[in-house]
């Protein structure tokens, strides 16, 4: 046996494919990973070196020089294809074809991504087999490839119980936030919790929202229909601070209330209560008012200092109302420009609401703005006895109707001093757990809140989940789908039908 008999390119180049091999799997043992492809390089060496000549004389073939062609063309191909996905990797654009955009990250958290303070680490605690494994995971990605401050490590907490035990850890699919010493847990892969999560673990700070109590307002720890208990974890998931005040009890407006929440009292408030929420509001207060229809909660008397005022009756609107529901089911779809309003796109719905007025003498040094309004066929009812089904003009006031608007100073305040800002709505039922989650009603509370508060970055609609959101027509659409679904396209088969039956009898 001689050097020429010693297969030294098999022995190489399986040596070289055990280095990698070997690296993979014990990338600790760099030592034996070393020595094996150091071997493998003397054995590929020494057999060029001694089979050179029957190599020379390989490689002046005609068909060596075809195939050896061959061969740079499929690796300049794939190397063309591995430059290619290397650059993919890293500078991507992505095309989200959804109907409903749910793979795309809203635009409120763009934003709150932007205006990261610090970094936040994220560990996710979950197990490939998991429902929520995926969900987290393509989400969390979209996170991290918008933002170089957030940092994502999924942990199983089957493999690596310790450190599940450590952060607590009942059950998987659970994700921790942290930053700064502030921990937030989730355990739900939705953009709506993961964006709120971020919001409340990287602020310092927590801006409170002071709901007002002891005048028959619904409860926020209430979970049936009428409760707000849905509001408040809507506002607590954007990072606020949400609590209740009395001002039976209290002397004031506590001086960090971000927001002063009247929603809907039923019973009066006492001259003492309106004059410590004007006096709140004077100083640089935000108020939020839900006035109802047919209430004993008389509030014109603090309005009236601002100049406004809710006018008489309930709206009905023939137009812009919610189809085989109520004439005051109000479907509201007509908005004025303004900062709580430039985003919207669905419709809100009012059940029974009251319209806002203004009085521009009284109210001379507010700007005031209506946010939202009726249709021309429209009017204020201010009879509601047996069926509304037409308008009585000596009675009924014509629309279109404000039924919510936002109040101002037009005189920019002092470097360092607050702004007064107050938005009153004319109905408190759209905020409550029955109807808080449609689509438009939760978009136009959170930018209220939002703009109130003087958060600028949470002026987006909210982030959306994959739900289905249902198409809600108006009268008119409805009459119409009738008439397409049960009258037109039948008769269209019937006549067709008749008509292929008769020519078939001809033949």
């Amino acid at each position: 046996m001689n050097l020429k008999t010693i297969p030294l390119g098999v022995i190489g180049v399986a040596l070289a494919v055990a280095g990698v091999i070997g690296y993979s799997l014990a990338p600790e043992k760099l030592w034996l990973v070393t020595l094996m492809e150091v071997s493998a390089l003397l054995c590929l060496i020494l057999f060029f070196v001694i089979h050179f000549s029957s190599l020379k004389v390989f490689f002046t073939r005609r068909s060596t020089r075809m195939g050896a062609n061959s061969l740079l063309m499929i690796l300049l191909f794939v190397s063309i294809l591995a430059i290619v996905n290397f650059l993919a990797a890293r500078h991507f654009i992505r095309w989200d074809l959804s109907e409903n955009q749910n793979f795309s990250l809203a635009a409120q958290t763009h934003r709150v991504l932007r205006s990261l303070p610090r970094e936040v680490l994220i560990t996710v605690f979950t197990r490939e087999k998991d429902p929520g494994y995926q969900s987290y995971k393509e989400r969390l990605d979209s996170y991290r490839q918008a933002s170089q401050k957030i940092s994502v490590e999924f942990v199983d907490p089957e493999r690596q119980p310790k450190i599940a035990q450590n952060y607590g850890i009942s059950k998987t699919d659970t994700a921790i936030f942290e930053s700064a010493g502030h921990t937030v847990r989730v355990t739900s892969p939705s953009e709506v919790e993961l964006t709120g999560a971020l919001i409340r673990v990287s602020q310092d700070k927590k801006k409170q929202v002071l709901f007002l109590e002891g005048h028959g307002e619904p409860s926020l720890d209430d979970r049936e229909r009428t409760g707000l208990s849905a509001a408040r974890e809507i506002l607590i998931k954007q990072g606020y601070d949400v609590g209740t005040l009395s001002l039976l009890k209290e002397a004031a407006v506590p001086d960090h209330t971000a927001i002063l929440v009247v929603a809907g009292p039923r019973r009066p408030v006492i001259t003492e209560e309106l004059e410590r929420i004007h006096t709140y509001v004077e100083k640089g207060g935000h108020l939020l008012l839900f006035i109802d229809p047919d209430t004993q909660a008389d509030l014109n008397p603090l309005l009236k200092q601002w100049g406004l005022g809710v006018g008489p009756g309930v709206l009905v609107d023939l137009q812009d109302r919610l189809a085989q529901g109520d004439l005051t089911s109000l479907l509201v779809r007509t908005f004025t420009e303004h900062e709580i309003t430039q985003d919207l796109s669905a419709a809100v719905l009012f059940p029974l609401a009251r319209h806002i007025t203004f009085d521009e003498q009284v109210g001379k040094a507010w700007d005031y703005v209506p946010l939202a309004r009726t249709s021309p066929n429209s009017w204020a009812e201010t009879d509601l006895k047996g069926r509304v089904v037409s308008l009585d003009e000596k009675e009924d006031i014509k629309g279109p109707l404000s039924m919510a608007a936002a109040l101002t100073p037009k005189i920019a305040q002092e470097e360092g001093k607050p702004r007064p800002a107050i938005v009153v709505i004319g109905n408190s039922t759209f905020a409550t757990n029955a109807f808080v989650n449609f689509p438009g009603n939760s978009d136009f509370f959170l930018h209220t809140a939002a703009w109130l508060a003087e958060e600028r970055n949470m002026m987006a609609i909210g982030p959306k989940d994959s739900a289905l959101r249902p198409f809600t027509p108006n009268p008119l659409q409805e009459r119409a789908l009738l008439y397409l679904q049960v009258i037109l396209l039948p008769a269209t088969m019937f006549f067709s039908g008749i008509m292929v039956w008769r020519r078939r009898r001809r033949l």
